[in-house]
């Protein structure tokens, strides 16, 4: 299994918030706060109408106070889970909000390149994550 002294992991969740920060429109909260690819995750699973368990469970840490902090909790959540290529997948459907999000760069925004990101992400489905949460 893989644990959080684990080189790959640190490699992997860098990658990872790399792909969801990488050409993300700034964006400010009602307060003035820089919004994030955590908002652009809560978002996208709320417009699914699912109640997302890492959702919930990101958001009821106390310490977690930025949108980075609760983005890589939500990141690490899903892999011990085994949701992250799923959970991508639902806030990726909308094309119209992946436009409000992200700016023409994004490879999000390139059918053939998130197909192949989801399909990688899907491939972690088959390896175990003891992680710290």
């Amino acid at each position: 299994p893989v644990t959080d002294g684990s080189r790959e992991l640190h490699s992997l969740c860098a990658q990872l918030e790399f792909l969801l920060q990488f050409d993300l429109k700034e964006k400010r909260s009602f307060f003035g706060q820089r919004k994030d690819y955590w908002d652009f995750l809560c978002q996208g699973l709320a417009r699914c109408r699912q109640e997302h368990e890492g959702i919930q469970f990101v958001t009821s840490l106390d310490k977690l106070k930025t949108p980075v902090g609760r983005g890589r909790a939500f990141l690490r959540y899903c892999l011990v889970h085994r949701q992250l290529a799923e959970s991508l997948q639902l806030c990726l459907l909308d094309p119209e909000s992946l436009c409000e999000w992200y700016y023409a760069r994004s490879p999000f925004l390139s059918p053939k390149r998130r197909a192949e990101i989801l399909g990688s992400l899907y491939e972690l489905d088959c390896v175990t994550f003891h992680l710290a949460l």
